[in-house]
């Protein structure tokens, strides 16, 4: 192949992943030609409501496959977090790229961390997972809904419309807008999402030689780590309707999974840790760990 199409959603983040990986396809191939086409989904345009209640996931990258389905684009460049932890029918993900920072990150211009803010200050997110985690530790604080690319959360953050504010650190950074970060939330304060800090490289099944193309983007690391995260998803019903975090890491071989299922008050939150070899068995032995403990009847499985 000569040439690559990237389908990409229009937010300035989701155009520099795409830049991002054309940019590393066209130095490994040299006389590769990548073009982007820009998409709007509706992930991206439904600015009102919560992911959960409005579909899922799913909102983010539909709209990305169905132009690789019908030929307008070869493949698709997702944030890992935003990927359904069940890929249609008919499309696979080709390569898991190397991870950016994945925890998440505490934004304010008035308190400098979230143990500092005073009873009934506002912090904005909207992610379920972050808000059972900021509820469980800190119930005095009112969590709010905040929707939008980073650069409308930050502007809504510094018009005062919230006293505090978090966001992925990954996206932060590769906007090089790492100033902007008050501190970074550690994964004992603050459990990544699955998938976070990950670029994910989406195309259609029986393209071999687009998978060929992207398969030197694989990073080996990180793609053992996302499965295993990926599976605790998947096992416990994969949506982002579920106040669920998981985050792995990988040392000598070993893989160490953490996991978490919350109630979105942040009443009951239930957690799992474990280590293996194999992402998926880690991944699998995490999830009836948190079966156990009650998991189906917080997230009314």
């Amino acid at each position: 192949m000569k040439k690559l199409v990237i389908a990409t959603r229009r937010s300035r983040l989701a155009l520099w992943q795409a830049e991002h990986v054309s940019g590393l396809l066209k130095s490994i191939h040299p006389g590769l030609e990548v073009d982007l086409l820009a998409l709007s989904t509706r992930g991206d345009e439904l600015l009102d409501q919560r992911l959960d209640k409005a579909g899922g996931k799913g909102l983010f990258v539909k709209e990305l496959e169905n132009a690789m389905a019908d030929g307008r684009a070869d493949l698709a460049v997702h944030s890992m977090k935003d990927v359904p932890a069940e890929l249609p029918p008919g499309f696979v993900l080709a390569a898991i790229s190397a991870r950016e920072d994945p925890r998440d990150a505490f934004l304010s211009g008035k308190f400098s961390s979230l143990a500092a803010m005073p009873e009934g200050t506002t912090i904005g997110t909207s992610s379920l997972r972050r808000q059972a985690q900021v509820t469980e530790r800190h119930p005095a604080l009112q969590v709010r809904l905040l929707r939008g690319n980073v650069e409308t959360r930050l502007a809504k953050l510094e018009r005062g419309e919230y006293d505090a504010i978090v966001l992925a650190a990954a996206g932060l950074v590769r906007l090089g807008l790492e100033s902007k970060i008050t501190t970074r939330l550690e994964a004992d304060e603050m459990l990544p999402a699955p998938g976070q800090g990950a670029l994910g490289i989406e195309c259609v099944a029986g393209r071999p030689e687009v998978a060929a193309l992207l398969a030197p983007l694989a990073d080996a690391a990180t793609t053992t780590c996302v499965r295993a995260e990926r599976t605790v998803s998947r096992a416990l019903g994969g949506s982002c309707s579920l106040p669920l975090a998981a985050f792995a890491e990988l040392r000598a071989g070993q893989i160490r999974l953490r996991a978490l299922v919350a109630s979105a008050d942040g009443r009951r939150v239930l957690r799992s840790e474990g280590k293996g070899t194999d992402p998926e068995r880690v991944g699998e032995q995490a999830a009836d760990d948190l079966r156990r403990q009650g998991a189906e009847e917080i997230l009314g499985l």
